[in-house]
Parts: structure tokens; C-alpha cells; sequence
């Protein structure tokens, strides 16, 4: 028997839905997912949840029904769950894991399977690949759950629960609410028709402060895209901030653990700038002087805050799974990676984009500057500028795979710069003499190359973007 395409990448196993997003599949990979955590616990015990994605409730309930069968104690979300609360939740009820129904920020047509592990954070791949490793097996074995509800499974084994108040509560205890509301500042939020609706605005709501919402309803196709916060994917919230005179638009992805951050003057500000700037903060209002952490695609920005407060910076490859570890061991007062995944000390090991515009709207209440002013000086106080860009290139697998080949072979010069480091953490780093750097690496979750950049002036990034995707392109020729 063929064995389904069912791999976990960065951040899960994402695919089309009804092509290799089959309930065929969802039932093979949840039974593998019963039989690890089975492996980890006497009486193991597993949440449940999904985000508003098209057949996202039926998804779920067929997981706990392939769970409950096997002898796994089962808490279904009785609605749509951002993904850091169900990491949160994971916690609080020390369970064995979490199955996750959520494609995150990818494009309307995906869906995608996250597994949490027992401490809350993306399974590591040593866990993965033991997943992966189970499908392998029941596949060849035609070993596949049936199809059925309710039946074989434990009498009371599948246990409806909310997962959002104790979340709430939680972030009470991070975030500065009070700050907020003496401001009088008003921020706009935008779940992008996520399931961060009820909750990143509730948040704000219940400490008093003035706040519209955006985008709440749930939208299948996502207005004709996907529920990312990118530029161009919040121009309904840039429009609002304007109109309104809003401090800030703040936004998070379709499950809610992605951040997206619209100025005062209607500016999107990058992830890249957001962390800096939260980590720096965090040091100086938390007194957390420890270091930070960033993937390797993520801005040298915060290397440099980092060394103005006395402090380093740890680099992992790409996957918040790297970052998580660290906050698990009490190392860093902030983990964040470029694409917009942010935790912080004490919090949970996975990406929480709710709480990364909660202290965004806390830091302007606290400095009262707009982001662009605090990023302005924030590049005084180190003494250089970071722009820093991602460009997605869309190849065919030969060519793709054609580049990657290349790109395994030793340079001394790459794009006429002299090489000053070659890092192969995650892809190939090249990191030239000046200190600007290029990184080239195949996306783990989507067909893509991904090209990132950095310089000095916004100019200089674009046209090392520039000059990155025009070698790609050589190949294709």
C-alpha cells in the first residue's frame, strides 16, 4: 500500500484540503498521534481544538473519536481555539498533548493537523518523525480506524470543555492592563476572520479599554485570500487606523498565534521591528535582563539591542519548536522568529499573537510614541539601522530542488560580496562583510522558496532581494 504524503514540517502537517487533507488521512495521522501519546502515559489525555477553517468542526470531531476508540481520554473545544490557548490550556491541565485543526496563516483552500506536545510547545522532531514513523506503519499494514462515532471508545471519554477564560485570566497576570487603560488610547483589532475574534478584543475590552473590532465573523475563504498578516492582507484595518485616529491596528492570523501591527499614520510595521522593540522594552519595565532569542531568519536587530543591554542572543532554526525550548528552560525574556511568532519568559513554549499585540499596545501606552518614533530611536540607542525583507518565490520541485543542490557547495563569494560567514543552521546564510546577509531556504510548510534580506537602508535590502531572485532565476534558465 502507497503511503499517504502526510509530513510535518515547521509548524505541522499542512495540505489541500481533499486532495491530501482527506478524513482518510486525518483518521490515519490522529490514530498515530493516539498510539505516541499512549506510549507516554498509563492514562493519557488529549485536547482537541480547531480554528474556523472549512470543515474544521468535523475534523475535530472525528479526532476525538479516533482518540476516544483507542483509549485516550478526549477535551474537545466546544468552539474555535487560538492555538497559544490551547497551549496554555495543555498546561493547566497537564495533559499528554493537543491535536490542533489549523492551517494557520496559509491560504484558504489548506488545511493542516498541529500537534502540542505534554509542555505546550510544537512537537520537537524527535516526536514527529516518531508520528510520521507510526503512519508508515499502519499504512503498509492497511491498519486504517473506521470511520464511526461513538462506538469502541470509553463510556464519558470525550468531554466538552471552553478553553478561553482561563486563557483570559492568564493574561492578566503578563500584561500591564492598567497602562492601557490610562492612556486613553484607542486601538482597532482585526482577527482577519481568526479565531483571535473574542479574545484579543475582549481582552482590551474587559480592562476598559476602547477598542473596535474587525473581521470577527467566520469567512471560509477569507475575503479571496488566507488569514495572513501581511501588508497587503490588512489594508481593511490600515483604512480604519486612519479613519479613526486610532494608537495602533492590531491584528493576529487565522489561528491566532501570528501578529500583525499597524501604526498610528497607517504604516505596517515589520515582526522583525516588533521584536526588538518588545524586547527591549521588556528589560527595561520587567527588569528581565537575560537574553533574547531569534531564528536564524530573523533580524541581527535584536543581536544588537541585545549587546546594549549586556546580553546575547541565541539563534535555532527556523520552527517556534527552537524558540519554545529555550522559554521552557528560563533562558531568554523573549523568543521570536520573522514571521511574526513571539513568547515570552513564563509564558508558553508556542507563538502567541494575541499577547504580542497586547504588549504592543502596552509599550505605546508606556512610551507615548508611535512605533515609528520608537523604532527611529531604538536605532539611535544602537547605533545602526536593521531593514530587513522576505520575498517568496514560487518555483517548480526541479528547479527548486536544482537551487538547493547549488547552494550546498562552498562560496567564498556570493552575488559579487565577499562571504565573511556561511551558516547552514537552516538553509544557506551568507552573511557578507559588512555586515548585511541573504538567506535562501525552501519553506517547511508551503511549496516556496524563501529568500530573506538585510541591510543597512531599505534600499540596499531590496536590491540584495533583488539580486537573490535573479540568481534563483538563473537556474531556471
Amino acid at each position: 500500500m502507497t503511503v499517504p504524503a502526510i509530513h510535518f514540517g515547521t509548524s505541522g502537517w499542512r495540505a489541500i484540503i481533499a486532495d491530501e487533507f482527506t478524513f482518510a488521512n486525518v483518521r490515519l495521522a490522529v490514530s498515530a498521534i493516539a498510539g505516541h501519546v499512549a506510549s507516554l502515559a498509563s492514562e493519557p489525555a488529549a485536547l482537541v481544538a480547531c480554528d474556523p477553517r472549512f470543515l474544521s468542526e468535523d475534523y475535530s470531531r472525528l479526532a476525538a473519536d479516533v482518540l476516544s476508540q483507542q483509549g485516550v481520554k478526549v477535551f474537545l473545544c466546544d468552539t474555535f481555539a487560538p492555538t497559544p490557548a490551547v497551549a496554555f490550556e495543555v498546561l493547566r491541565r497537564k495533559l499528554t498533548g493537543a491535536i490542533n485543526f489549523t492551517a494557520s496563516h496559509n491560504l484558504a483552500p489548506y488545511h493542516g493537523l498541529k500537534f502540542n506536545s505534554a509542555d505546550g510547545g510544537p512537537a520537537l522532531p524527535e516526536v514527529t518523525k516518531d508520528i510520521e514513523a507510526r503512519i508508515g506503519r499502519l499504512a503498509a499494514r492497511g491498519d486504517r480506524p473506521a470511520a464511526r462515532r461513538g462506538k469502541a471508545g470509553k463510556p464519558g471519554n470525550i468531554e466538552v470543555i471552553s478553553i478561553r477564560k482561563p486563557y483570559l485570566e492568564r493574561l492578566n497576570a503578563l500584561v500591564k492592563f492598567d497602562k492601557i487603560r490610562d492612556s486613553k488610547f484607542k486601538f482597532i483589532c482585526d482577527a482577519v476572520h481568526g479565531c483571535g475574534a473574542g479574545y484579543l478584543d475582549e481582552s482590551l475590552r474587559l480592562h476598559g479599554a476602547a477598542v473596535t473590532e474587525l473581521r470577527a465573523n467566520r469567512d471560509v475563504l477569507f475575503d479571496g485570500g488566507g488569514p495572513d498578516v501581511i501588508e497587503e492582507n490588512l489594508v481593511p484595518l490600515r483604512r480604519t487606523v486612519l479613519d479613526s485616529g486610532a494608537a495602533a491596528g492590531l491584528a493576529t492570523d487565522g489561528d491566532a498565534d501570528r501578529f500583525g501591527i499597524i501604526d498610528r499614520d497607517g504604516a505596517w510595521i515589520s515582526p522583525n521591528h516588533i521584536l526588538a522593540l518588545l524586547y527591549d522594552y521588556l528589560v527595561e519595565t520587567r527588569g528581565w535582563n537575560m537574553p533574547a532569542a531569534r531564528s536564524v531568519a530573523t533580524s541581527h536587530m535584536l543581536d544588537a539591542v541585545a549587546r546594549s543591554h549586556g546580553q546575547t542572543v541565541y539563534q535555532t532554526p527556523v520552527g517556534f519548536k527552537y524558540v519554545g525550548d529555550l522559554i521552557k528552560q528560563d533562558k531568554i525574556a523573549l523568543g521570536g522568529e520573522e514571521s511574526a511568532g513571539l513568547s515570552i519568559r513564563g509564558h508558553v513554549p508556542e507563538k502567541d499573537g494575541i499577547l504580542a499585540c497586547l504588549l504592543v499596545a502596552e509599550m505605546i501606552a508606556h512610551r507615548k510614541q508611535t512605533l515609528g518614533e520608537q523604532i527611529q530611536s531604538l536605532f539611535g540607542r544602537i547605533g545602526a539601522e536593521f531593514w530587513p525583507l522576505r520575498q517568496n518565490l514560487h518555483l517548480s520541485e526541479e528547479v527548486k530542488s536544482r537551487a538547493v543542490k547549488r547552494l550546498k557547495e562552498d562560496y567564498k563569494t556570493f552575488l559579487g560580496r565577499r562571504v565573511r560567514q556561511l551558516d547552514r543552521t537552516d538553509g544557506a546564510k551568507f552573511i557578507f562583510e559588512d555586515g548585511s546577509w541573504v538567506l535562501l531556504r525552501p519553506s517547511g510548510t508551503e511549496p516556496l522558496l524563501r529568500v530573506y534580506t538585510e541591510a543597512s537602508s531599505l534600499k540596499a535590502s531590496t536590491e540584495l532581494s533583488r539580486e537573490a531572485a535573479g540568481w534563483i532565476e538563473k537556474e531556471e534558465a
